[in-house]
């Protein structure tokens, strides 16, 4: 089930919030308990809409980290001093378990067909169906057991509180990536309000118009161009196909995130954010400060930390950051295109580190931003492309060795007709907007919050239940991940 579907937005939302919020006058001091179970039943119908099957799955990683959190936590106990190896037992667990799963759901016809373009040895690839949402439950339940290993928490004894952290709708299948210590006590004490279920509505309409009005239109023209013949492009064309996808990717996944946060937000939860405008970015080190922040910083506390981060010399260092960004294209999806991803940003990164970044300072802010940019966008064609010989093509084509003109009149069309969605697409890229809001709010505060901020989201919701109901293309980028 999408957030941005009329299933979600006029049935299952409404029908959650209903029975959630009387539950109060039912239960009273047991009222939480009864929310989250709730959550809880609401969050596996709203993950067995599209895949009943892997519910299984997903309450078997419910059931694995409850066990191995208990016994990591053992390491917090006088005996564990003594030499006592359950907490390290357990963690190894975990890790086999969430990995393996990772590995085997994910990756298993991958390296089938590798050994099979290599060997010629013909094996028959499984045809696994991948469980949505795998990549981002694993990384939380695993990341929970680590910290209760490490001291950081102590571990979920109710194991209703931990379905409710793990399965929770609104982050369950594309994020933020939640850890469980940053809402553990929200899971026992959190706090509705009417200031912050309004500050929730507002977050999750702002997401909803981003995924549908913009997200799917400049998707609808990737796709377009993407599946254009080659004697219908031009190079504009080829630049004109990824930068669509450039806004595509940012304003379908922060939108989802949006959402997500406000989502939470209705039901008493404060997400971390995931999204801070990437695209203003000066480098491509504060791109990656800005974009997926829960999962850039993932990486730094439970890979690129543990490798030694920068505390065992340059060289190590290096080799700690590309091993990080080679698993982060390796996470995004079984392909060689998102392990080209990752690699070219860890590159990057490593130049920018070591040297550019300082030379890079020096320069114009104008210069900076180009840059910044120019590289983003490049990424992004390596990214939007599965198919290698389409990739390769595509690449070919953007920097004029595809034996293409230059411009063409359909590219002149494509633009023309895309032009004021473009626009949009840069404005609501930069924090002009938020901006200017905070300036109302500002001067006249009762003129924001009693005028601007409703018919902000009546709007948004409107226009967007218009796209919905007038257009079947409402992908979603991030379920392949």
């Amino acid at each position: 089930m999408l957030f941005s579907s009329t299933t979600f937005l006029f049935g299952f939302l409404p029908l959650v919030l209903l029975i959630y919020f009387a539950l109060p006058k039912i239960f009273g001091r047991h009222a939480r308990t009864a929310q989250n179970a709730v959550l809880f039943v609401f969050s596996l119908v709203f993950y067995a809409w599209g895949e009943p099957i892997y519910i299984l799955l997903m309450c078997a990683s419910i059931i694995v980290a409850y066990f191995t959190g208990i016994l990591a936590d053992k390491s917090r106990l006088p005996e564990n001093k003594k030499g006592s190896k359950v907490p390290l037992i357990s963690m190894i667990a975990a890790l086999v378990w969430n990995l393996g799963l990772l590995l085997f759901f994910k990756y298993t016809d991958f390296f089938i067909k590798t050994i099979n373009g290599v060997s010629g040895a013909g094996i028959k690839p499984l045809g696994l169906a991948l469980p949505i949402g795998i990549s981002f439950y694993s990384f939380q339940t695993l990341s929970y057991v680590i910290d209760v290993y490490r001291g950081n928490v102590k571990s979920q004894k109710n194991i209703l509180h931990l379905g409710t952290y793990v399965a929770l709708f609104p982050q369950l299948i594309a994020g933020p990536i939640v850890r469980y210590i940053d809402v553990a006590e929200q899971l026992v004490d959190r706090e509705e309000s009417l200031d912050k279920f309004a500050a929730g509505v507002k977050r999750f309409c702002v997401g909803l118009g981003k995924k549908v009005i913009i997200a799917n239109a400049v998707g609808e023209l990737f796709d377009t161009i993407s599946n254009s013949p080659q004697s219908s492009l031009s190079v504009a064309a080829s630049w004109l196909g990824i930068i669509a996808y450039t806004f595509q990717i940012y304003f379908d996944f922060s939108g989802y995130s949006d959402m997500a946060i406000g989502l939470g937000k209705m039901f008493g939860f404060d997400f971390l954010e995931n999204f801070n405008y990437p695209y203003i970015s000066d480098s491509i080190t504060e791109f990656w400060r800005r974009w997926h922040i829960s999962l850039s910083s993932w990486f730094r506390d439970y890979v690129y930390i543990p490798l030694g981060g920068n505390r065992k010399g340059k060289a190590r260092q290096c080799v700690n950051i590309m091993v990080v960004w080679f698993l982060t294209g390796f996470w995004h999806g079984a392909n060689w295109n998102f392990m080209m991803w990752g690699v070219y940003f860890g590159c990057i990164l490593l130049l920018e580190k070591n040297f550019l970044l300082a030379a890079l300072k020096k320069s114009p802010k104008v210069i900076q931003h180009i840059y910044a940019l120019l590289l983003i966008v490049i990424g992004w064609g390596i990214f939007a492309y599965e198919d290698t010989a389409k990739l390769m093509q595509n690449l070919k084509n953007m920097f004029g060795f595809g034996g293409l003109p230059l411009w063409n009149r359909q590219t002149a069309f494509w633009l023309s007709q895309n032009s004021i969605l473009f626009l949009l697409a840069v404005i609501c890229s930069t924090p002009l907007i938020k901006k200017a809001g905070e300036h109302i709010l500002k001067k006249k505060p009762a003129v924001y919050t009693m005028i601007c901020e409703p018919l902000e989201c009546v709007l948004l919701v409107i226009v967007s239940v218009a796209y919905l109901a007038g257009n079947s293309f409402n992908p979603f980028l991030y379920f392949r991940f």
